[in-house]
């Protein structure tokens, strides 16, 4: 069977500063994160990669990772842009913020027709969460009744920044491993050794140990039509918050436990996340991965 890895590489990165976090280079090979991402997919089975980007980073985005990696993988390209809305709406006047991560995956609807995975272009995630949800899709059954999908759940501990905060999903898990609820907490950090986040209700229960989402999920094409049926129910919604609103798959997943649409089975990873959303990140991330070089995860050089 056929499976894609979906990666959503069209973000801003405001809090980066100035130039494309999603291309920083990771060693001397140039390689960046999204390098190890398609590398870790494609061991784990994966055999096509679509490019979730904005057409004004195209030409740089293929010359810093796109032409090299197709040598070696099915690569395509799709593009969230803010004014590709379905028929009958239009940009509400002064938006220029994206519409979230259901938009940039509802883009992908045209290309991908197998299972898949979502991934973010600037996070590092693990060999074991590929393998996992690459297994998942290969070896489940979709239920009959309602969309099937899977999770890559992280220890909170090992996805904290030390350079500032971060948002998480974080997820509530039965007993049977299976997603019941999933509560976007933003403001996390460590504080003279105490964890605390912008959410009271969440600080109360809130646990170095808790399960969280890093956007790492598993879905079927039926979960890309679902998006573009609840895009339009969306928009018509927004005139609340018309220019920050977002479309966002932890909220859409959400909706749908709630209607009981959707059976989310949440697999365990014990990898450590290395991520770049603030610039002083680079450096760590860099010496993450000529850790994991030294010790043989990787080669001196991913392709070739």
């Amino acid at each position: 069977m056929n499976t894609t890895l979906v990666i959503m590489a069209a973000g801003i990165g405001s809090r980066f500063g100035t130039g494309i976090k999603q291309l920083a280079k990771m060693n001397a090979n140039g390689e960046i994160i999204m390098d190890y991402s398609v590398y870790d997919a494609k061991a784990a089975g994966f055999n096509k990669v679509v490019f979730v980007i904005r057409r004004d980073i195209e030409k740089e985005f293929k010359e810093v990772i796109g032409d090299r990696i197709s040598q070696f993988i099915d690569v395509a390209y799709v593009y969230q842009e803010l004014t590709n809305l379905p028929e009958g709406f239009t940009v509400p006047e002064g938006r220029t913020k994206p519409w979230g991560t259901g938009q940039a995956v509802l883009a992908c609807k045209d290309v991908v027709k197998e299972p898949f995975v979502i991934i973010n272009a600037d996070d590092y995630y693990g060999k074991e969460a590929f393998v996992k949800l690459h297994d998942f899709l290969i070896n489940h059954q979709p239920d009959e009744k309602k969309h099937t999908m899977a999770l890559a759940g992280f220890v909170l501990e090992h996805t904290l920044s030390e350079n500032g905060t971060v948002t998480r999903g974080i997820c509530e898990v039965d007993g049977d491993g299976f997603l019941t609820r999933i509560v976007e907490t933003s403001g996390i950090q460590v504080v003279d050794g105490v964890l605390t986040c912008a959410n009271d209700k969440m600080q109360q229960t809130l646990s170095m140990r808790a399960n969280v989402s890093m956007n790492m999920w598993a879905a079927y094409p039926d979960f890309l039509e679902y998006l573009d049926n609840g895009f339009s129910d969306f928009l018509q919604g927004i005139s609340d918050n018309p220019l920050k609103k977002e479309y966002l798959i932890p909220t859409i997943v959400g909706d749908m436990l709630t209607k009981d649409e959707v059976s989310v089975q949440v697999l365990e990873t014990s990898d450590h996340w290395i991520g770049i959303t603030y610039r002083e990140d680079i450096a760590k991330a860099q010496e993450g991965f000529a850790r994991m070089t030294a010790d043989g995860t990787y080669p001196q050089k991913l392709w070739g």
